[in-house]
């Protein structure tokens, strides 16, 4: 029995593999017979891109630059059989061309290139097109691209074409520039100011009046059809809105001779009626008429340079001051400040006060003298050649500013102003192998005195961060400096009775300007928010100085509240109560209606039941304290050095270079 059931178990189990098998054969036949799925169809990738610039064309593909970037793609199917020649190569002059190139799965597949182009002087730019003589104002193109071809390739906008030049191509597709080809650098001779309205009073002219002390044409009318009217020496005109000369929305006033001068009737001026160099244009815009003098760079000077330092300071010293106003102007040149009317700069504070002053004798004398000279870093870029009035023996860096770029400045530097430091600077250098007007810069390292005015000498603006150590410097005379003498150089500023009021509209103001740079208290942190109201202010100090000492961040508290103002020319606004004068170290009272003279002081606070009911600043210097101490170059010229080594000293491993050599 045992055995017939283990026989019967061994023949269940031979079933069950059959069974097994015979599945498994089927089902492989099922396999067979059921037809591979059919492979999805290709879909290529077609991407286009638009206005690139075509480095290089060769058999192997396209190299294209975009965006910044180069980039190689090779050559499609497509293209190859559109090739130019029986081998079916593609036609390589689309290389340094602009074009709109169609890539297909990563490869070249078809470049339309853009041969329309045109050239002309630029007259100006906006978000929404560029003016340009002969051609009038052309759309740009929403895609439109810009390319720097000279030096380096690099991306650039329209907002960096050159006015008044004709430096640059403008390819045309459609009736719209699609793209800016800034093609050569050269040295420019002419910059464009707009002149603003009497006493500076707008950037816009109702019906400005105008005559020449020489025969003159006016030119207006479209490009197509324009036409030239000659008058008189002393003949005046109006162009007003609705001037006959209006045909177009520019005008152009021209004297008949290089040295004839425009004379602006109805613009007011310290020196009483203006008279201009040059040429110029009248634009007519939607807010009023726009007054732009189109003048030699090297005659603008004549004008700026006796606008900013007085024309009796030592020649050397105006030497060094018209370098530096050449510098900021050419700047300006190649970055234009009101690119929408094609002009470079303006006749104000707000650039350089030009034609404020008559030109004088020692002036001009001073910009032929250094003519075409500018000032560049180390790296070969354009210095920024800024300057203030008198320092206090001491002054900053570019970070009084709270931009983004200022700690690349690194050529200013809060360094001594004493004839220590200078005198071992030009000890150093000279033991460098480099003299004060060779074109090295001068170290900051001093070498020459001894006791503590030789240990301060090398970082003196490093040292003055601390707050005690400038408390001791400010609240002193050292002699040895440069302007130890000047009114400036020391000075008080008393507020009688604390005006919460102003100072909680002041605050306001900044906030609005920069509200990163007015901060509140909140939640264990500094925040960013509007200021509503003041309470009773307990306290008012400075928690932190910039280099030089200089006041970097104020803190208010009022009560529960806890306000930081940052930057010495917010913190100049905010302690200015606008009744105070300011007292100068020689006596002499000076009224101070909204900025306090620099941020280089110390507070102290009277209090009555735990609240602030006056300050008291003791301060030094006037202006911003960074760059070029005008009174300090006045004195370093007195005492014999030259326009070279007092610019190479205030700004640090700079050189002097002739932009027309």
């Amino acid at each position: 029995m045992k055995a017939f059931i283990s026989l019967l178990g061994i023949l269940l189990l031979v079933i069950l593999l059959f069974g097994k098998l015979l599945l498994l054969l089927v089902h492989r036949g099922d396999e067979e017979e059921v037809p591979a799925p059919t492979p999805e169809p290709h879909i290529p990738v077609i991407q286009l891109l638009t206005n690139v610039w075509i480095m290089e064309a060769d058999e192997e593909g396209l190299m294209i630059f975009r965006d910044g970037q180069s980039e190689r793609y090779p050559w499609g199917v497509e293209a190859s059989a559109q090739g130019s020649g029986a081998a079916g190569i593609p036609d390589f002059s689309v290389r340094e061309q602009v074009a709109d190139v169609e890539l297909t799965d990563g490869a070249v597949t078809a470049a339309d290139v853009k041969k329309d182009k045109i050239n002309g002087k630029i007259l100006s730019v906006d978000d929404a097109g560029i003016e340009v003589e002969g051609y009038g104002r052309l759309p740009l193109a929403a895609d439109y691209k810009g390319y720097r071809l000279f030096d380096s390739l690099e991306m650039c906008t329209a907002n960096d074409l050159r006015f008044g030049y004709d430096f640059t191509d403008l390819c045309v597709e459609n009736g719209e520039v699609c793209a800016v080809l800034m093609v050569k650098e050269e040295a420019m001779e002419y910059i464009r100011v707009l002149i603003r309205a009497s006493d500076y009073s707008g950037s816009f002219h109702d019906a400005p009046v105008v005559t020449c002390d020489t025969g003159y044409t006016v030119v207006y009318g479209p490009y197509d059809n324009q036409k030239e009217e000659a008058h008189a020496a002393g003949e005046k005109l109006e162009f007003g809105y609705d001037s006959v000369y209006f045909e177009t929305d520019r005008v152009r006033i021209v004297p008949d001779v290089l040295t004839g001068k425009i004379v602006f009737e109805n613009c007011n001026r310290s020196q009483g009626t203006p008279s201009y160099r040059g040429q110029m244009e009248f634009l007519r815009t939607e807010d009023g008429i726009v007054a732009v003098n189109e003048v030699l760079l090297e005659e603008y000077l004549y004008s700026v340079v006796p606008s900013e330092m007085p024309a009796k300071y030592p020649f050397e010293a105006l030497k060094a001051q018209a370098v530096c106003a050449r510098t900021y102007a050419y700047g300006h040149m190649e970055h234009a400040g009101y690119p929408q009317y094609g002009a470079h700069v303006d006749d104000s504070t707000s650039y350089q006060v030009y034609n404020n002053i008559l030109e004088q004798e020692s002036t001009t004398t001073a910009v032929k003298e250094t003519y075409g000279q500018l000032l560049r870093t180390e790296e070969g870029s354009l210095a920024g050649t800024y300057y203030y009035s008198t320092s206090c023996g001491v002054g900053s860096d570019a970070n009084v500013w709270k931009t983004e770029a200022a700690p690349a400045l690194t050529y200013l530097r809060g360094k001594s102003l004493s004839r220590t430091a200078f005198a071992g600077a030009l000890e150093a250098a000279s033991q460098a192998g480099g003299g004060g007007d060779s074109g090295n810069g001068v170290s900051s390292e001093g070498s020459g005195g001894s006791g503590n005015e030789a240990s301060m000498t090398a970082d003196l603006g490093e040292l003055l961060r601390d707050e005690t150590a400038f408390s001791a410097f400010i609240s002193s005379v050292n002699e040895d400096d440069f302007e130890s003498g000047e009114g400036w150089y020391r000075w008080t500023y008393q507020a009688e009775e604390l005006d919460k009021e102003h100072i909680l509209e002041t605050l306001q103001k900044r906030y609005a300007a920069n509200s990163k740079l007015v901060l509140t208290w909140k939640d264990g942190a500094y925040v960013s928010e509007t200021i509503d109201s003041l309470g009773d202010i307990t306290d008012i100090y400075i928690e932190k100085r910039g280099s030089g000492g200089v006041a970097d961040e104020l803190v208010i508290e009022a009560g529960s509240q806890k306000i930081k103002v940052i930057s010495e020319h917010n913190i100049r606004y905010v302690l200015n109560d606008g009744k105070a004068d300011v007292v100068r170290q020689d006596g002499s009272r000076v009224a101070s209606a909204n900025l306090l003279p620099s941020g280089f002081f110390t507070i102290e606070t009277g209090k009555e039941n735990g609240n602030v009911i006056r300050y008291t600043l003791t301060g030094g210097g006037f202006g911003h304290g960074v760059g070029m101490s005008q009174n300090g170059a006045r004195a370093m010229a007195a005492s014999g050095y030259s326009a070279g080594e007092i610019l190479l000293y205030f700004y640090e491993n700079c050189r002097l270079e002739n932009i027309y050599e």
